[in-house]
């Protein structure tokens, strides 16, 4: 095994102790998706497969909406990343990618890196995976399935956020990637109606 695939290892293992028990949709595997993906994009598009990987796992570890102190998770992260012997300018890089990634903070990413774990992250969010999701986080959250004069439920999320990523990729790899879990969500969205 290489020096990285233990710091991944070690990252894989810092991750499954913080989300193992989340019922939101941001659980340990939703990160396995989004570091899988992310590699696969990443090699597709010449970034650093590394960063890529080691930010794709953590990039919900600070994640506002899913921790009481984001500023304390933040640095928790740091001293890991230090402690499992991360070079600081690599640290730094992993979280200037995931400082990028947020939907909600309507960021733009610079880096390559930080296009392409922003596009595996939102290609998790849509098809039948992000279909799931969806309902688990709006359950999580409190929130009505639909609600024909209610806006605050997880079918409007459809029309808030996830039928706009398809437009909003950064890489090639991703928008192909897109297309069919895009047109799936139309499916379901199609059927639901007829049914509601």
């Amino acid at each position: 095994m290489s020096q990285r695939e233990r710091e991944l290892d070690q990252i894989k293992t810092y991750v499954r102790h913080l989300f193992s028990n989340d019922p939101t949709g941001h659980d340990y595997f939703h990160m396995e998706r989004v570091a899988h993906q992310a590699v696969v994009i990443a090699e597709e598009e010449g970034a650093n497969q590394f960063i890529c990987e080691a930010a794709s796992w953590l990039h919900d570890v600070y994640d506002s909406k899913l921790v009481a102190n984001p500023v304390t998770a933040k640095q928790d992260m740091i001293e890991f990343l230090t402690s499992i012997h991360i070079p600081e300018k690599e640290i730094s890089l992993i979280h200037e990618v995931i400082d990028s990634v947020s939907f909600s903070k309507g960021e733009v990413p610079v880096s390559l890196e930080a296009k392409v774990v922003q596009d595996a992250d939102r290609l998790d969010a849509i098809g039948a995976v992000g279909i799931a999701r969806t309902f688990a986080y709006g359950g999580a959250a409190g929130q009505l399935i639909y609600h024909p004069e209610d806006k605050n439920t997880s079918l409007q999320h459809f029309y808030d956020k996830l039928l706009k990523l398809k437009s909003l990729l950064n890489t090639e790899a991703a928008i192909e990637i897109a297309a069919d879990r895009h047109h799936f969500m139309e499916i379901f969205l199609n059927q639901f109606y007829k049914e509601w």
